[in-house]
Order: structure tokens, then sequence, then C-alpha cells
């Protein structure tokens, strides 16, 4: 499974032709406004998928924006859609490192467990680039103005995907600390990263987005003692704030504290290959089929829906 999906707005360059040679990754642009209380408003996107399972060419879909009700309900069906791939959805302020850590974690998992990736940003293709190059199938999608990702935008996106099979699908949202926390995208579990450079209170000043996180991870340890980063007080913001979550302290750049963070992603996908009957090996393992990390994951998705 390879290459990248394009959605791009009406104002953004034509589509290539039928016959055009194929890109190496995808965008999806959904510019326009993101008022959550518009109660109609729609805006038009052209899919131009690329190296994907879709048939070559452009197509024009309308992606509906309502109320959050309305998002809740597609996100009840993305996560319907999804139950056969753990789900992650990442988020952070921009710069945390967030497509590094991807990038790293779709090489490490090669020949373990597909991954596949959706990348929110305002502008441009560039981390779906990178994201492709590392060995994932990407779709980026372009917001313009939108500060964040809804799960309409996530749906037209995973289109071009294959999900059949697929292990790990992570959306990587647009780079935010305030919008994405109130919009769910069907994920099983909510990933929130700071990093070393960004203070040691970011979780108390934005709370909302690290209170539903099921992870949170600290990036850029490598250079914490040269920025004087407290990790101790880091520490006890995150805990004052999501106690539950799980904490990762881990360096992208240098890989140092990574393979926790990939032993926690192979025993959720394993949890949820068991939750949802796919996978035999995990289903025969008595172990895993006593792990409760499955029912967990649902309470905490169904906690953001609620």
């Amino acid at each position: 499974m390879s290459g990248r999906s394009d959605v791009t707005a009406p104002d953004a360059a034509p589509a290539a032709s039928a016959g055009a040679a194929p890109a190496a990754a995808a965008t999806t642009d959904t510019r326009g406004s993101a008022s959550a209380s518009a109660a109609a408003a729609t805006r038009d996107v052209r899919v131009s998928p690329h190296g994907t399972a879709a048939a070559p060419g452009a197509r024009v879909v309308q992606v509906q924006k309502s109320l959050m009700a309305h998002n809740d309900g597609v996100a009840a069906a993305n996560r319907d859609a999804f139950r056969g791939s753990l789900v992650l959805n990442v988020v952070s302020s921009p710069g945390s490192g967030k497509t590094a850590l991807l990038e790293r974690t779709v090489r490490e998992l090669a020949g373990d467990l597909s991954v596949a990736i959706v990348v929110g940003d305002l502008e441009t293709d560039n981390d779906a680039e990178r994201l492709h190059a590392a060995g994932a199938p990407s779709v980026q999608i372009v917001t313009g103005t939108v500060c964040h990702l809804e799960a309409e935008m996530v749906a037209r996106a995973v289109e071009q995907l294959d999900l059949h099979g697929l292990d790990v699908l992570v959306i990587e949202n647009v780079g935010n600390l305030v919008c994405p926390a109130a919009w769910d995208l069907g994920e099983d579990l909510r990933v929130t990263m700071l990093s070393v450079t960004e203070g040691e209170d970011k979780p108390l000043k934005y709370p909302r987005i690290f209170k539903d996180a099921d992870a949170v991870v600290i990036n850029k340890i490598d250079i914490a003692e040269a920025v004087g980063f407290d990790r101790d007080r880091t520490l006890d913001s995150v805990r004052k704030v999501a106690p539950g979550a799980k904490v990762f302290e881990l360096s992208a750049r240098t890989g140092e504290g990574v393979g926790a963070w990939l032993d926690y992603l192979r025993e959720r996908r394993r949890a949820k290959a068991v939750a949802s009957g796919a996978g035999a090996s995990a289903s025969a393992d008595p172990a895993a089929s006593a792990d409760p990390a499955a029912s967990a994951d649902a309470a905490a998705a169904a906690s953001r829906r609620g």
C-alpha cells in the first residue's frame, strides 16, 4: 500500500489529467470557514488521488459543515468503519515534533505493523510527503483557515486509503491546542504531545486537550538540559490534568525512549484486534483475551463522544 491522495479547493491549481504521472503523496484541501455554529455551510473540495487504490482523475465532493451533533454522528460512523484498525488522533501545538515522531514510528514498525497516516495542516502537503517517504501511505488535508480536523474531513480523506488489513491509522491533527480538543474524529486513542521547549505548565494552560488524552508524549528530551527543562514540574502538571494518561518521555530525533512508545502501540493494536474479533493469532492468545486495554480504550472513546 503506497501513495497519497489530494483534496484541493476550487481556488487551488487545476487537478492533473487522468494521464498525468502519479504524485508521490496526496492532499485534501478544505479551505473555508469552520464555525461550529454554522447550521448548514458547505465546502466544495477537489479530490485528486495519486498512487492510491482510488481511480485516477479528479472528482468534486461536498463537505457538509454543520453542528457538533453532525460531527459526532460522522465520528461514530468513522469509528465503525475503523473497527479493524487502531486509530490515533495526535494533537499538539505547532513544532512539537508530531511528524518527526510519526516518521520514526513508521520506520520502526515496518515489517511489524502496517501504518497509514492522515495529516491536517492549514497549507502545504510537506508533512504527507515526509511520511510517504518514510514508508506510510498518506493523505494530506489542507484546511486553509480551519484550525482543526473534523470527522467529515477524515471520512473523505480515508476514502483514498485501503483500510483492509491496516493495523494502525494515525490522524495527525492541525497544530493547535485549543480547537482540536472538541472534535471527535472516530479515534480509539487521543495522544497529546508537548516538547521540552514549550513550558512546564502547558497542561495547566490548555487543560481540555490534555484531560482527554489517553497518552501524553513529552518530546525532545535530548535537549532538555540545554533549555533548562524542569521534568518534575512538567510531570506534576500532566498528572494534575490527566492523571490516567500514559506518559512517554522520548526524543523523536535520537530515538531515546521511543521503544516504550512502540510497545504501547503494539499492545493497543493487539487489544483492538481482540475486541473487534480481528487477528486470529491475537484472539487465540489467552493473555491478550484477558487484557483490559480494549475495554479501557472503548470507555475513553465513549467519554469523548459524551
